[in-house]
C-alpha cells in the first residue's frame, strides 16, 4: 500500500526571512529525494511576496484546502514588521490556521512566525519560543503564552515554535524524524553538510544521530550500512568493502572520526533498538536479543550491563514504573 502524500504548506508573508523559508524547505526537499512522501506547497494570500531581503517570491495564490495530514510552516518575517502591529495578520490567515488546528494539522512557526500563532490564539497556555531578541515582546503581546528561553525549538501537542534563523532547520529535521526515523534524518544532515543538533528540551540522544558530525565518506557509508542491516552478521571485510577502505583503514577511520570501533558502533545501534523493544511486555529478553541480531542472549545481557549499568530486566521494570 502506497503511503499517502504529506503536504508541507509553507506560508509566505510579506517581509519573509529567506533563511527561515529556505532552510526548512530544503530539509523536506532532501527528505523527498531520499524517499519520503512530502510535497512542498508555497502559499500565501497574494501570488507574489517580497522577502525582507528584497527577493520577489511567487506563491500558489490563495490558501490551500486543509488536509489533516498536512504540516503548515510559518517562516519568520523581519522582526520590526510586528513591532507595533500596524500591519495586522490577515483575518483569512487566522481563519485558515484555526481550521487547520481544529482538524489536527501540525503547525510549526520559525522565529517571528510565532507572532502569527499568537494572533490566532494558538499559543495560549502553551510553551513556545521565538528569536532571542523578540522573547520579551512575544510574552508582552500574548500574556497567556508560556514563553521559554534557551531552547532551539519546542513542541506543545501539534504546535511547534523555534528560536529562528538556522534553528528552523533543526525543527524541520525533528519533524522528519517524527514522520520517519533517525536514519533518514542522518542522511539528510549529511547531504546538507550539517552538524546535527537536538532540542534543548531533549536529553536523550539517539545513536542513529550521534557520531555523524564528520565528513568522512567511507565511515558514513559504513554507518549507513550497519544501520540499515542492523540484525545481520557483517564481517569487517564486508564493511571495509562497502566503505571502499581496507580493514585497517576502516578501523583507523572509525576511531579518528567517531572514537569507536565499527563493532562497538554496531553494538550501540542494536542496543538502542533493543531498548525500544523492551516496551513490549510479551517479548522475553532472549527473544529481543535475537530480534536485534544477538545470537547469544548472555552476550546481549553483558553488553547491556556494560553500557547501562543494569540488566535488561531491571531496565524494563524501570520503564514500566515510569509509565505508571
Amino acid at each position: 500500500m502506497l503511503e499517502s502524500i504529506r503536504p508541507i504548506y509553507v506560508l509566505l508573508l510579506p517581509h519573509v526571512q529567506l533563511l527561515d523559508c529556505a532552510g526548512p524547505s530544503q530539509v523536506f526537499f532532501e527528505a523527498r529525494r531520499q524517499g519520503a512522501n512530502y510535497q512542498l506547497i508555497f502559499c500565501g494570500i497574494d501570488s507574489t511576496v517580497t522577502s525582507a531581503q528584497g527577493l520577489v517570491l511567487q506563491t500558489q495564490s490563495g490558501l490551500p484546502e486543509i488536509q489533516p495530514e498536512a504540516t503548515i510552516l510559518i517562516p519568520g518575517v523581519q522582526l520590526d514588521y510586528y513591532a507595533d502591529l500596524n500591519t495586522p495578520v490577515d483575518p483569512r490567515i487566522i481563519r485558515w490556521l484555526h481550521a487547520a488546528a481544529a482538524v489536527g494539522c501540525r503547525i510549526a512557526a520559525i522565529c517571528s512566525g510565532a507572532f502569527v500563532l499568537g494572533e490566532a490564539g494558538l499559543l495560549n497556555n502553551r510553551p513556545c519560543t521565538t528569536h532571542w531578541s523578540a522573547l520579551e515582546l512575544l510574552q508582552q503581546r500574548y500574556p497567556k503564552a508560556q514563553v521559554r528561553q534557551n531552547v532551539l525549538y519546542i513542541q506543545a501537542e501539534r504546535i511547534i515554535t523555534s528560536a529562528g534563523i538556522s534553528t528552523g532547520i533543526d525543527l524541520a529535521l525533528a519533524l522528519v524524524e517524527q514522520d520517519y526515523d533517525a536514519l533518514l534524518v542522518a542522511k539528510i544532515a549529511r547531504q546538507l553538510v550539517l552538524y546535527l543538533r537536538r532540542s534543548g528540551q531533549q536529553t536523550q540522544h539517539s545513536i542513529f544521530l550521534q557520531y555523524r558530525n564528520h565528513l568522512h565518506l567511507g565511515v558514513h557509508r559504513a554507518q549507513d550500512y550497519l544501520a540499515e542491516h542492523l540484525t545481520e552478521t557483517i564481517s569487517l571485510e564486508q564493511l571495509a568493502e562497502i566503505a571502499k577502505l581496507s580493514v585497517r583503514s576502516l578501523n583507523r577511520a572509525f576511531r579518528a572520526t567517531i572514537g569507536l570501533t565499527p563493532i562497538s558502533y554496531q553494538q550501540q545501534l542494536r542496543l538502542e533498538l533493543a531498548a525500544n523493544l523492551l516496551h513490549n511486555p510479551a517479548w522475553s529478553i532472549e527473544h529481543i536479543a535475537q530480534q536485534v541480531g544477538f545470537s547469544d542472549a548472555r552476550h546481549f545481557r553483558r553488553l547491556w550491563q556494560r553500557y547501562f549499568g543494569t540488566n535488561p530486566t531491571q531496565s524494563r521494570n524501570a520503564q514500566e514504573s515510569n509509565q505508571c
